[in-house]
């Protein structure tokens, strides 16, 4: 994917917009939304998809091995299938972020490792759970897309550690050197990490979108809905699989 922001340059001038040919037109949308109908340009955003990975959303994945029943993760994976393909064909950068430890979790506080090895006989992020690789580390199995989501060449990868994906990563730094605006959200889960990173990227002044039908959780259903209220409540706008492909598929181009 090319970068967007450049400087236009030439041995007398710097053009802080970039070179003419670089520019993007918009791309507008109207937007069946809550709580509120959205108009967006396309052109300044990009679509960030958490967590879509083989320990979160496979059997034989780490959840599935702890006892969680991995098929609500998955329930995700049919709505972005619809939406990813017109997104890039737009020219939206689609943005994978996945847990991926370093290897010697010399980066995670106990706080995180705490999570789901409470009394710290193991089985927690970063353990190896009696398998060869430790849990959700970089570069392995359980780190990886899905099967059924299949990332293009153009596609953004980045690592998180954290349930939001803005701390220790360069989420923030590569939104901004694509000039985004507005950041569309899918994935899992939808109450935990999905949120956590919407709601970051909320407080550091993004128009934030979650996606319904492509935002799935393992969580009881009272979870999704709290989460549901509290984005529109207080960080932005939910829309529908269905209202986004219907949007995208007839885009207007200034």
């Amino acid at each position: 994917m090319s970068i967007r922001r450049a400087w236009g340059l030439s041995p007398t001038h710097v053009d802080l917009q970039g070179p003419a040919s670089a520019r993007r037109a918009p791309i507008l949308v109207e937007l069946d939304a809550l709580p509120q109908r959205l108009s967006v340009d396309l052109s300044r955003a990009a679509i960030v998809v958490v967590d879509m990975q083989n320990d979160f959303c496979t059997t034989g994945g780490w959840l599935d091995t702890i006892g969680v029943d991995v098929s609500a993760a998955t329930a995700a994976i049919e709505p972005l299938v619809r939406i990813l393909p017109p997104l890039r064909s737009l020219g939206v950068p689609v943005i994978w972020l996945n847990w991926g430890n370093r290897p010697d979790l010399a980066n995670l506080p106990p706080g995180v490792t705490h999570v789901y090895d409470p009394d710290g006989t193991g089985g927690g992020i970063g353990d190896r759970a009696g398998r060869s690789e430790a849990v959700m580390t970089r570069d392995s199995w359980g780190a990886s897309i899905v099967n059924g989501l299949e990332p293009a060449l153009s596609d953004i990868h980045v690592d998180k550690f954290r349930m939001s994906g803005f701390f220790d990563t360069p989420l923030d730094s590569i939104l901004r050197q694509l000039q985004v605006d507005t950041v569309l959200f899918a994935g899992v889960n939808a109450d935990q990490c999905v949120l956590a990173t919407l709601t970051d990227a909320a407080c550091l002044g993004y128009d934030v979108i979650m996606i319904e039908g492509a935002s799935a959780t393992t969580s009881p259903a009272f979870c999704l809905d709290a989460t549901l209220y509290n984005v529109r409540q207080c960080y932005g706008f939910t829309t529908t699989t269905d209202h986004l492909v219907g949007a995208v598929i007839a885009p207007t181009a200034l």
